[in-house]
């Protein structure tokens, strides 16, 4: 389905939470380093309940690494200008968050093309969202407009 990247995720349960989701969803999660915990960590494991043994996860040295991919590359930010929801988002293609607690380096973000940049609409002056809650919506977004088709989700 979609590969999933987590650029140096910081809170052990978010990633946990995020796991469970790749397992329920067929997304691949790439997780790049460093982490800010240990992957046997009881926290992740408890979020993730036992759902790791489901989910393909990779760490990746880098943002590069992370995101080979032949799909399209959208990055999550709320320095985007365009609603997640404008993206086509395929199978194959690479949903791109930042940490929790800084978000994506200007750096990579300058380096994508501004309509790759998508944003979650929330009130004005609002941080963020919790990235585990932002990954979902994003993943179900894509899965919505893929009618919910690929062969690992079915609608009950």
């Amino acid at each position: 389905m979609f590969n999933i990247v987590l650029y140096q995720p910081e809170i052990p349960p978010n990633t946990g939470n995020i796991i469970r989701l790749c397992a329920n969803t067929g997304c691949h999660l790439q997780l790049v380093e460093p982490l800010g915990f240990d992957l046997n960590n009881k926290k992740l494991r408890r979020a993730g309940l036992d759902y790791h043994e489901w989910a393909e996860v990779e760490t990746h040295p880098d943002l590069v690494s992370a995101c080979s991919t032949s799909g399209n590359i959208y990055a999550i930010s709320t320095r985007g200008s365009r609603s997640y929801t404008d993206a086509c988002i395929r199978a194959g293609d690479t949903l791109v968050f930042g940490p929790e607690t800084r978000g994506l380096p200007d750096s990579y973000l300058d380096s994508l093309d501004q309509n790759r940049i998508l944003r979650i609409p929330m009130l004005k002056n609002s941080r963020s969202l919790n990235l585990s809650n932002a990954v979902a919506i994003v993943v179900y977004e894509g899965l919505r407009q893929n009618n919910f088709t690929d062969e690992t989700v079915k609608l009950l």
